[in-house]
């Protein structure tokens, strides 16, 4: 009995999981309409009295008033990032990740192209952006058109770093060169914002550094289910000392909008695998805003903004603004290094205690054995090795059960209908043969909250993104193409469940007991096979405990019986 109210807590809150999370993507709130604030037209930053010394322009163009001339494309590339920067702006408008390809390696397409994760495609329309703005003079802001000497910037041989310089100048004498740096091996672009004040008089503004991001694409109800990238964070987030990380949903800009100021911390979008975060200097006081950019149209985007102290330029003099970007990977464990909290994109929320612990322990397993199929099951013998005796007396109380079915079925019989008496008789069977049928409760509570951390770690980690396993498995991050590991877990779950003590039970559980090992066989078969893999290990070796288990109490009970 207790076996079988194992599988059905675990069945159930897993099911509850995996559900409330799809209900609060596809029928959540959503963002009421709303007009565009008269002093933020297209994601524009406007005065922000909550900065000190911070000012607003007072001549900030219209939707329509964009600075006349052509714009074009030009690159930067190290050995990991391709990016393509717009002169309108001087935003990054596509980054490709040259590590990470779109799709498998297989024979058929043995080179995929790297995975896009800023583009400027409308649909998918993800741009990180910068600029200033003054309210006493000209400006560059993001959408101001700049000159670059060269189309193409790319890290040679030998070099450690790349940059590209974007200039803008003014008829008073005020230039702007922005200048992006790449270094070699890293996923982080250094922002340069140089001022130089040619004009008669003092230049004062801010710097701003924004992400806008247009919402996920709709998907049908059997991509939502099947794509693990539909069961994972798609939004913005920020982070600060006091309040470390904190998402923010797209259906909260409208009724919850952001706006803080914070020394320290960061702005990003989040998606499956991958991010992009805006990191102002550690000791400035940046204040961090979000909108809704266009949000009566069919295609509104959402924007959050990291808006900078006041610089004052005195005439002859140069001042320079910088910042940085992450374009990358939740590569866990290194992240913290290039700025405290990044680590925390991950999202495991409540389950980071956990989970974090877990991944490294993951990392290293993958370390020993190269493979990251083996390490998942490495994982779960280490697991099951460290919980064994909390399962060894939950097994042993359900074997104990088991041998009691006889007996059981026997009251079942004798008391009919009558389930008051019938249940008072079991608690003295139980009492007498001293079994407790609560002795399942404590393993439980304690290796649920393993199980779904472990779950958050398996669908989060990058590492496991086109990982191949042994055989057909050529991506533990996708569902198994012949669904063999589906029809190993129905399997192990049939035969447990064959194992589990049934007398006494509720019509209604025996039912659902029945139908069960097939509606996880079905639900699993959509599922990444790198977790499926983990289920099924962790049955099977749970399923060759049971019957150890089983087999020594029956000869302890044959033993006893004999003597």
């Amino acid at each position: 009995m207790n076996q079988t109210r194992t599988l059905l807590f675990f069945a159930l809150m897993f099911v509850a999981y995996v559900l409330w999370t799809q209900w609060e993507q596809d029928y959540g709130p959503k963002p009421p309409a709303q007009a565009t604030p008269a002093a933020q037209v297209d994601g524009k930053p406007a005065a922000d009295s909550s900065v000190p010394g911070a000012a607003g322009p007072a001549n900030v163009p219209s939707d329509t008033a964009a600075p006349a001339g052509k714009a074009e494309l030009v690159t930067l590339q190290n050995d990991v990032l391709r990016l393509t920067i717009d002169t309108r702006g001087g935003s990054i408008v596509r980054s490709e990740l040259l590590y990470y390809p779109s799709a498998p390696v297989t024979r058929k397409d043995p080179t995929p192209p790297p995975a896009r994760l800023l583009d400027d495609n409308a649909t998918m329309f993800f741009a990180a952006q910068d600029g200033l703005v003054s309210n006493n003079g000209a400006a560059p802001d993001h959408r101001a058109l700049f000159h670059a000497e060269k189309t193409e910037a790319k890290l040679a041989d030998g070099e450690k770093s790349v940059s590209l310089d974007l200039t803008w100048s003014d008829p008073s004498g005020v230039k702007v060169t922005k200048r992006y740096t790449l270094k070699r091996m890293d996923y982080v672009v250094d922002l340069d914002q140089r001022i130089d004040n040619g004009s008669q008089a003092t230049w004062s503004g801010n710097a701003y550094q924004q992400l806008q991001r247009a919402p996920a694409e709709k998907v049908n109800w059997f991509k939502s289910y099947t794509d693990p990238a539909q069961h994972s964070f798609f939004g913005a987030g920020w982070y600060s000392p006091e309040s470390k990380f904190e998402p923010l949903p797209f259906t909260d800009f409208a009724k919850k909008p952001l706006s803080h100021a914070v020394t320290g911390g960061w702005i990003s979008m989040l998606q499956h695998y991958f991010f992009v975060a805006w990191i102002p200097p550690a000791d400035q006081n940046v204040t961090y805003t979000s909108t809704i950019v266009d949000p009566n149209s069919a295609t509104p985007r959402y924007l959050v903004r990291a808006f900078g102290p006041a610089i004052q330029v005195a005439p002859g003099q140069v001042s320079d603004s910088v910042a940085r970007l992450y374009i990358g990977p939740k590569l866990q464990g290194t992240l913290d290094a290039i700025a405290p909290g990044l680590d925390l994109t991950a999202n495991y929320g409540w389950l980071t205690i956990i989970a974090t612990p877990l991944h490294w322990l993951l990392s290293q397993l993958h370390a020993i054995s190269g493979n990251w199929g083996v390490a998942i099951i490495l994982l779960v013998l280490l697991i099951k090795a460290a919980l064994f005796k909390l399962t060894d007396a939950q097994f042993r109380s359900g074997a104990r059960m088991r041998k009691l079915q006889p007996r059981v079925q026997a009251l079942k019989e004798r008391y009919g209908d009558d389930r008051m008496k019938m249940q008072q008789a079991m608690m003295e069977l139980y009492k007498k043969e001293k079994v407790n049928p609560m002795a399942g409760c404590l393993p439980i509570l304690i290796t649920f909250p393993i199980f779904i951390g472990l779950l958050r770690v398996l669908s989060e980690s990058i590492e496991l993104r086109h990982a191949p396993f042994f055989g057909w498995i050529h991506d533990l991050s996708a569902p198994d193409p012949f669904y063999v590991l589906p029809v190993l877990y129905f399997l192990v779950t049939l035969l447990t469940q064959r194992m589990m003590p049934t007398a006494g039970m509720d019509p209604t559980q025996a039912k659902m007991m029945k139908v069960m090992p097939l509606i996880f066989g079905v639900f699993f078969a959509f599922f990444p096979s790198g977790l499926v893999l983990y289920w099924t290990v962790n049955g099977a070796t749970s399923l060759l405990q049971q019957w150890w288990i089983n087999r020594s109490v029956d000869k302890a009970h044959e033993k006893a019986r004999t003597a």
